[in-house]
């Protein structure tokens, strides 16, 4: 899969965008409630006021949205003729922009439920995807992500397609972000990282994205976490979320994936908090069968010890996502989510059913394994 996305990156890139905007005439800007009152947004609203002819702003796309959420836009907004999708915002927010720039274009004439069905589009409008979290990296995904409340659980529309013609990262445009959303967030990209290049379809090139995320990553995570005001940190953890995105699209996730998903589908944990819970055991799990990949990866902490042998990192790995996790101040019981033991024959069920991600896992996984992965988190 070709990553063809012209990236943008640095302070004040959003007062150089004008130049992208002449050229279209009815622009759709996609955000939330949250983003939408941040000054720099503001302005980059008057600035496409000033250019387009037609601007059409949708401002209150949900956290983890669902099919009937997109279904409820589409059918108060009007779409026809737009050659312009502008989405900013955390993952929800791009993977929507995403799927409306494709229900935008004339030649596909298809419906979301023909996307979900999994019809194939061929063509999609003009894009630009602005991330304000460090974390997701939908913006070089193929994939856009809905919640599916009647099966509690979410499906992935997937098509390379959805990649946007331009990705703008601008460590400003997180400065906002609070911490908890930040930490979490930072551990969503790590997953993508580590998952996608230990999984048993890894590829060179996802590994090089891979590494070079998890090297930014690992350096900057904390440090964007602690100072808000460390553009450095965070233009970083940017990248690193970028390059989390792009080993998607060559690679894919895995377990804590697959376990995470019935954990927001039925029981609405942000995605981050979902993966920052299973990351540690699933991680756990998988170590013996990836362990010169774990070495590899251990070998990128700034403070590694390189004479430890491959199966000493692999475990020395595993005990630093521990104490990353704590040091971030993340969830590690099912119980701080509300979630009982009553509830686990459910998400076992529910994680064995993400047959995509669960195939992708690098050695043999049994419904006995995941419900013991569930009930270490108790």
């Amino acid at each position: 899969m070709h990553i063809n996305s012209t990236v943008l990156s640095g302070q004040g890139v959003l007062n150089d965008l004008n130049f992208l905007f002449k050229q279209h005439r009815h622009v759709i800007f996609m955000t939330d409630k949250n983003i939408i009152n941040l000054p720099v947004v503001t302005k980059l609203i008057k600035t496409l006021l000033d250019t387009v002819h037609h601007f059409t702003l949708i401002d209150d796309i949900p956290p983890e949205p669902s099919h009937h959420d997109v279904t409820n836009l589409l059918n108060r907004m009007k779409i026809a003729n737009a050659d312009l999708v502008v989405g900013v915002g955390g993952g929800s927010v791009l993977d929507v922009a995403k799927l409306i720039s494709v229900l935008c274009a004339k030649e596909n004439q298809l419906t979301l439920e023909q996307l979900l069905a999994g019809v194939k589009p061929s063509k999609r409008c003009t894009s630009i995807l602005i991330p304000t979290t460090a974390g997701t990296g939908s913006e070089a995904t193929p994939n856009a992500i809905l919640a599916i409340p009647e099966k509690s659980t979410k499906q992935g529309i997937i098509s390379p397609v959805m990649l946007p013609d331009y990705v703008c990262l601008i460590p400003e445009l997180t400065i906002s972000m609070p911490n908890h959303i930040a930490a979490s967030t930072g551990i969503d990209a790590l997953c993508h990282l580590i998952e996608c290049f230990t999984a048993n379809i890894a590829n060179p090139v996802g590994d090089n994205y891979a590494l070079i995320g998890m090297d930014k990553l690992f350096k900057f995570l904390e440090r964007s976490v602690n100072d808000k005001t460390d553009l450095e940190a965070k233009l970083n953890m940017l990248w690193a979320s970028y390059y989390g995105g792009a080993a998607i699209a060559h690679s894919g996730t895995h377990l804590v994936h697959a376990m995470s998903y019935p954990l927001g589908g039925k029981y609405h944990i942000p995605h981050g908090v979902a993966n920052a819970i299973l990351l540690v055991p699933c991680m756990e799990f998988v170590r013996d069968a990836v362990v010169e990949k774990f070495a590899q990866a251990y070998d990128l902490l700034p403070d590694a010890n390189l004479n430890l042998t491959n199966e000493e990192k692999s475990h020395a790995l595993v005990g630093y996502f521990k104490d990353l996790v704590g040091r971030l101040a993340l969830p590690t019981k099912l119980q701080e989510l509300n979630i009982s033991p009553e509830d686990l024959p459910y998400l076992v069920d529910s994680a064995l059913e993400v047959k995509r991600l669960m195939n992708n896992v690098p050695k043999q996984v049994t419904k006995q394994d995941v419900l013991a992965i569930y009930q270490s988190l108790l």
